[in-house]
């Protein structure tokens, strides 16, 4: 595989772990969601009880389309790029920008503890499309 698709792939990897996350780790509350709300999670409680339960849907859900984006990710970058597919090339950027751009994009807007390693992701996915586009 070219240094391209690696770096692809790498990235896919990185969106499976998000995915990964997401579906079983991820509390309905980080520290950032509760200071962005002004809130704590008591009062959060309180005021909305099955909210916990509806978030851990919405980020299964989340979670799910992560694992998807990153297995489709990998399968494009280790079939299509080492062929010099310009067409997937551009698929994988607009994939990238969608999903880990805009996720680094709003973890900044939320001060949040993710969104230094979030960029380190998204600055290896803009590295593949560089690298891709060179080759």
């Amino acid at each position: 595989m070219t240094v391209a698709a690696w770096l692809f792939v790498s990235g896919g990897v990185i969106m499976v772990g998000i995915g990964t996350f997401f579906l079983f780790t991820r509390p309905a509350l980080l520290p950032e969601d509760l200071r962005y709300l002004g809130q704590t999670a008591s009062d959060i409680d309180a005021a909305i009880p099955p909210l916990r339960r509806w978030l851990r849907l919405v980020f299964t859900v989340l979670g799910g389309y992560a694992v998807a984006t990153g297995i489709l990710t990998i399968y494009l970058a280790a079939n299509e790029i080492p062929d010099a597919n310009s067409s997937a090339v551009a698929v994988l950027a607009v994939t990238g920008a969608s999903s880990l751009g805009v996720m680094t994009v709003v973890n900044f807007l939320l001060h949040s503890a993710f969104r230094w390693p979030l960029s380190a992701a998204a600055a290896l996915w803009i590295a593949a499309c560089a690298v891709s586009a060179a080759s």
